[in-house]
């Protein structure tokens, strides 16, 4: 077997001696051969099994040609849009273009169209009208059934339907496409590859379709958000390999699109031999002309210990994607690569993260987890540890203490986030001592989100009170160390659940704290999260009651101008923020205050001790007689109303 990148033409195919690849993988990414990237994962896999792959990265999706350049695969084409959603990719959450890609050479935006899954599938299609199309990836995994898109504003199908594609291997893959793959090489039709784990696919009849629980149909979910908050809750009970049933989503009266059960997680074996595979660990070398690939810089240092994540954070995809049973490599496995990477030419002594979805997990969160599964409907963390979480950081501590003491290395870093809330339950804290006299580089970024516990509660983060106990523990672990190191908090402004009063209550607490974050999340609703299904319904669907939702791109405006209430540039947002909420009493010169009141003109607002005006309307408003009040549309305003009473 040839060590060196996969065909990317019919060039490298002659090398070879391939007339024929058996798959041709079409990905929205430039091609990076390094086991961060999923498309590298997948088609070394399928190398591994005897199988012949092509890649065509970032076609031209306007030409069909460019998805011709390999010829027709034996087997079939494989189409991700890439490590990223495409439409997360290329918008902010103000739906503003971006303008970088880091997964583009030279971090050029334009390079993958929107929607880049189904476009690509179409594209192919429209050449190879019967060739078998299996889409993977994050795109297609998170759009496996009917799903809110944010950036249209409204229900979609499954992408199957869309994308005109076959099957979906949803998850991580690896060991639902070996199983295609063997499958469609024994002879059989793609439209009768309906058995395997980690699939979705149409039919047109139900008649082979056992132990099967039937969705509402699409229709129904279109004209009824509260059915498709139910349908949503169910499909996130059974994200579980040992105890998700097959799902059945009905559109017409003769196509259906079934989602059979997960695959089964990883074995340790299977994890080491995944990210053992002989990668080229790097870009394509075509790139280099074109400034390389800007996500490289960001992982080519650094380790993937683990997968899969029992946080249960309801804006977090990963329960729907890589599952909450934790997958991690042996130590031996990773202090190997460890290795590999202290001989790179530009290694300069630090490991910048050994981690994954979260850096301090390291195995399911209880004995039941491995051989019955998660708990359908109970979480591991949220509200509270479950009595019978494992929380043992021994395993961790240890294989941190092989890495840093490798030859060659300075420092092991942990960039990918730690649960402080998994940290405090652990007895020992003997990781805490290790993480803040080893591991962390002056700041420890973590991700409490919020603070009103009522917020929090929507998040599926703990309460505030946990956060507090943990900075607490930090800056006196510190302190006996002799060190000064600081949080760096990660907030996220206008969550379902968050209303302007939780937003103030957010900015007194950063007042308090004497600290302004430099960037601030608003929620972005990605496809098949738990928040997303609030945004778009106005429903838990967990309980199924009513959640206040900030949709009103002023007031998710105002929420985010509080969190950097400092920031001259949001003082006119703050001001009408506290005036709305009634919180006047923060404009002012105490040192509680927020804001202090601009001299000017009236504009309503009074100091919030003698109920005189303050004057901080700006000239120009004065000047043509207009008020706050009356620049803003009585429908924001009953917006605003709302948000605060609820």
């Amino acid at each position: 077997m040839i060590h060196d990148y996969l065909p990317v033409s019919r060039a490298d195919m002659n090398i070879r001696g391939w007339k024929q690849c058996d798959f041709v993988y079409v990905i929205g990414d430039a091609y990076v051969d390094h086991p961060s990237f999923g498309h590298a994962i997948i088609s070394r896999l399928l190398e591994a099994h005897g199988y012949k792959v092509g890649i065509i990265s970032q076609p031209d999706w306007k030409d069909k040609k460019s998805v011709q350049i390999l010829g027709e695969p034996r087997l079939g084409f494989l189409v991700s849009a890439g490590n990223m959603d495409s439409m997360v990719n290329h918008y902010s959450v103000s739906k503003k273009r971006r303008q970088q890609d880091s997964y583009t050479p030279g971090g050029v935006m334009g390079k993958r169209p929107d929607y880049a899954t189904t476009v690509y599938c179409n594209l192919i299609r429209s050449v190879y009208k019967n060739a078998p199309i299996i889409i993977g990836g994050i795109e297609a995994s998170l759009r496996r059934l009917a799903h809110y898109d944010y950036w249209s504003d409204r229900l979609k199908h499954s992408i199957l339907i869309d994308s005109q594609a076959d099957l979906i291997s949803y998850g991580m893959g690896e060991k639902s496409i070996v199983e295609i793959a063997d499958a469609l090489n024994s002879g059989l039709d793609i439209k009768d590859v309906t058995f395997i784990d980690g699939t979705v696919y149409k039919t047109n009849s139900l008649e082979s379709v056992y132990n099967a629980q039937v969705l509402p149909s699409f229709d129904r979910m279109k004209e009824d958000k509260l059915e498709y908050a139910k349908s949503y809750y169910v499909q996130y009970c059974n994200t579980d390999p040992f105890l998700g049933k097959r799902l059945v989503e009905p559109y017409k009266e003769n196509l259906y699109v079934v989602q059979n059960p997960p695959s089964k997680p990883l074995s340790k074996d299977e994890m080491d031999y995944t990210y053992g595979l002989p990668y080229m660990r790097n870009y394509h070398p075509s790139y280099e002309e074109q400034g390389g690939i800007p996500a490289v810089r960001e992982i080519k240092f650094s380790l993937i210990n683990n997968r899969g994540c029992f946080g249960a954070c309801s804006f977090c995809a990963l329960t729907f994607h890589q599952g909450r049973i934790i997958q991690a490599r042996s130590h031996e496995s990773l202090v190997e690569e460890a290795k590999m990477l202290t001989v790179e030419p530009d290694f300069k002594g630090y490991i910048h993260d050994v981690g994954g979805p979260t850096a301090d997990f390291r195995f399911p969160a209880c004995e039941k987890q491995t051989t019955k599964g998660a708990c359908p409907n109970r979480q591991c963390l949220f509200p509270e540890p479950c009595k019978n979480l494992r929380a043992d950081h021994t395993d961790y501590i240890e294989l941190l203490r092989k890495l840093r003491n490798l030859p060659k290395v300075k420092k092991v870093f942990i960039r990918s986030g730690i649960r402080f809330d998994y940290v405090l339950a652990d007895p020992g804290k003997k990781f805490l001592k290790e993480l803040c006299e080893y591991h962390v580089s002056g700041q420890l970024k973590v991700a409490p989100e919020h603070v009103a516990d009522k917020v929090l509660s929507k998040m599926g983060k703990p309460k505030n009170k946990v956060y507090r106990e943990f900075v607490k523990e930090y800056n006196e672990m510190n302190g006996r160390l002799g060190k000064k190191q600081y949080l760096v908090p990660y907030l996220m402004s206008s969550h379902p659940g968050s209303g302007l009063a939780e937003a103030i209550e957010l900015a007194e607490y950063l007042r308090d704290l004497g600290y302004m974050p430099e960037q601030v999340q608003d929620f972005y609703p990605t496809p098949s999260t738990i928040s997303t299904c609030m945004y778009y319904t106005g429903y838990d669907p967990r309980t199924m009651e009513r959640v206040y939702v900030p949709t009103n791109p002023h007031e998710k405006a105002m929420q985010r101008a509080l969190i950097q209430y400092r920031n001259p540039k949001n003082y006119e947002l703050v001001a009408e923020a506290l005036k709305l909420a009634g919180r006047t009493d923060l404009i002012g010169f105490e040192k509680k205050c927020l804001i202090r009141p601009r001299t000017g003109a009236f504009n309503g607002f009074t100091d919030g001790k003698s109920g005189k005006n303050n004057g901080s309307m700006r000239r120009s408003d004065a000047s043509s007689g207009e008020t706050q009040k009356n620049r803003k549309k009585k429908t924001i305003r009953n917006v605003h109303k709302k948000s605060v009473k609820k």
